[in-house]
């Protein structure tokens, strides 16, 4: 089973996001903030994080540094979730960047072809 970081400050969003990743069959580990998604990623590293932008505290961009420096979580697939546009996003290798509103099923098509091919 594939295991799924999810990173957001809204627990709205986290909430939609693990319901909807657990039905389809990911095994789900959830932080509203960058320090504690990034010690969930460090102890147990997953195999995609999908991570908000703008979070307060560490943003998601320092969040994806940290996680590609650390070399537990350096490969780890990011889908990063803006609701900027994508011009303003970091361009980092094997990132994703997906505009909110998003669509739950396309989002979940994004990661499992990420997981699938290693490659955004």
């Amino acid at each position: 089973m594939a295991r799924v970081l999810l990173v957001d400050d809204d627990p709205a969003i986290l909430r939609l996001l693990e319901v909807n990743f657990r039905l389809e069959g990911f095994g789900v580990d959830a932080a509203s903030h960058g320090e504690e998604a990034l010690a969930i990623a460090t102890a147990t590293p997953p195999d995609v994080v999908v991570l908000d932008l703008m979070m307060p505290g560490m943003d998601g961009r320092e969040l994806c540094q940290r996680l590609r420096d650390a070399a537990e979580t350096a490969s780890v697939p990011i889908v990063f979730l803006t609701a900027r546009g994508r011009d303003e996003t970091p361009q980092v290798d094997r990132t994703v960047v997906v505009a909110k509103p998003f669509d739950t099923v396309e989002l979940i098509a994004t990661v499992r072809s990420l997981l699938e091919t290693g490659a955004p």
